[in-house]
């Protein structure tokens, strides 16, 4: 299993996804990008932690941060390794008195988790694959020449584009736009078009 390093980019929301954020990691040393869909409690959870607020009680992360650091348990790094049906898996690979663990985690709980220990985060090249969304390149959008009007009407010339076609260029579209979300979406419904033919 080969494992990529990745870092967070940043969360966002949209009015569509009921209080849902969408957690985009990012290749360190690639152009692919991760969008995965969190709930709202981990999603504050992380970026307090990025934004180096302190919240007047610990909230449960920093529970467990606070309960590690009593018993001399170290976060080695966190592994984003499954996906099932659109739903992902991490492991948290921790270190108590020389003894390695992987602990089964969802991947919002096991980032707030890392952020609070500096621990490196890792995705699975396999998944990096299958669900992650490549950054067009802008040079490859300033060199499409746009058909004349006339043109458009010859015969041959006309679009006919699959459904996958189209749902591909809606996904690069809202990857030019950063709606990840909507991203998020469209690699589903690709992946599951792909799936069934």
């Amino acid at each position: 299993m080969r494992k990529l390093q990745v870092d967070i980019l940043g969360l966002s929301t949209s009015p569509h996804t009921n209080g849902a954020y969408a957690l985009i990691l990012y290749e360190l040393e690639g152009k692919r990008k991760l969008p995965i869909i969190i709930g709202g409690f981990e999603a504050q959870a992380i970026a307090l932690k990025l934004e180096n607020i302190k919240p007047p009680r610990p909230f449960t992360h920093d529970l467990f941060k606070n309960i590690a650091d009593a018993f001399h348990l170290h976060v080695n790094e966190i592994i984003i390794d499954e996906l099932h049906n659109e739903t992902f898996y991490a492991k948290v690979v921790c270190e108590v008195n020389g003894e390695v663990h992987e602990i089964d985690a969802r991947p919002s709980d096991a980032i707030a988790i890392a952020v609070r220990f500096n621990a490196p985060l890792f995705v699975t090249e396999e998944i990096m694959n299958e669900a992650g969304i490549k950054e067009e390149q802008k040079e490859e959008e300033e060199d499409d020449v746009p058909l004349e009007p006339d043109e458009v009407m010859q015969p041959g010339l006309l679009r006919t584009d699959t459904p996958l076609d189209e749902l591909q260029s809606e996904l690069n579209e809202a990857i030019n736009n950063e709606n990840y979300e909507e991203a998020a979406r469209l690699r589903d419904e690709i992946t599951r078009l792909k799936s069934s033919s």
